[in-house]
């Protein structure tokens, strides 16, 4: 799983509240390969919220903003393109989009739709053609969607066949997620983690030493 991790690959969400729309949201960033994911709401009941996507998120790190401004300043310091999903005027077919390019994709809220201020620092809009009668769809699907798009486009170019995570960064997760709970004490203990064997075992003399 870390092997096909995609560190320049992310999603945004604007104001997704609604529990089930995270937890699927996290859930699809998961299985195209994110490994961070941003949330911004104004509202405090996302944190509690959060739990109902706890199975998912621990595969991929959700970091909280107060604002769009500041996930904006971290993604452009990145050098990623903003990609805002939305319906309105001179949007883009989503396909028409390069996501091999170090990329964020931005969803908005399920009531109010993408807001002014992330429409305004996007690169791009893009939307889902429609050929029904309804005008959109639901936050989570139209993210998945576009996020198996960027899948197929990274497949294509072999992104999934060469490593992409920073080997320290690789090798930190690899201990997190293989011993979940001596981890957590370590780091709660201020400890560095022990090196790994070839098999995943601990290599004891490190952690003496």
């Amino acid at each position: 799983m870390l092997l096909h991790r995609q560190p320049d690959l992310t999603v945004v969400m604007d104001n997704v509240n609604k529990a089930h729309n995270l937890s699927a949201i996290i859930r699809s960033c998961d299985s195209v390969g994110i490994c961070e994911i941003h949330a911004v709401s104004y509202r405090k009941t996302i944190y509690a919220q959060q739990n109902a996507a706890a199975g998912t998120s621990k595969w991929s790190a959700l970091n909280l903003y107060t604002n769009i401004e500041m996930v904006y300043n971290k993604l452009s310091e990145l050098g990623m393109q903003i990609i805002v999903a939305t319906n309105g005027e001179g949007c883009l077919d989503f396909r028409n989009i390069d996501y091999t390019a170090p990329t964020a994709l931005v969803v908005g809220a399920e009531w109010d739709g993408i807001s002014k201020e992330a429409i305004n620092g996007a690169s791009h809009t893009i939307t889902v053609p429609m050929l029904g009668m309804i005008e959109s769809l639901n936050v989570s699907v139209a993210t998945a969607v576009i996020l198996f798009e960027a899948q197929r486009q990274r497949t294509l170019k072999g992104m999934y066949l060469v490593p992409q995570l920073k080997p320290e960064y690789f090798e930190r997760l690899l201990f997190e997620f293989s011993y979940p709970q001596l981890s957590r004490e370590l780091k709660r203990n201020g400890e560095p983690y022990p090196m790994l064997d070839e098999q995943g075992g601990i290599i004891y003399q490190s952690l003496l030493s």
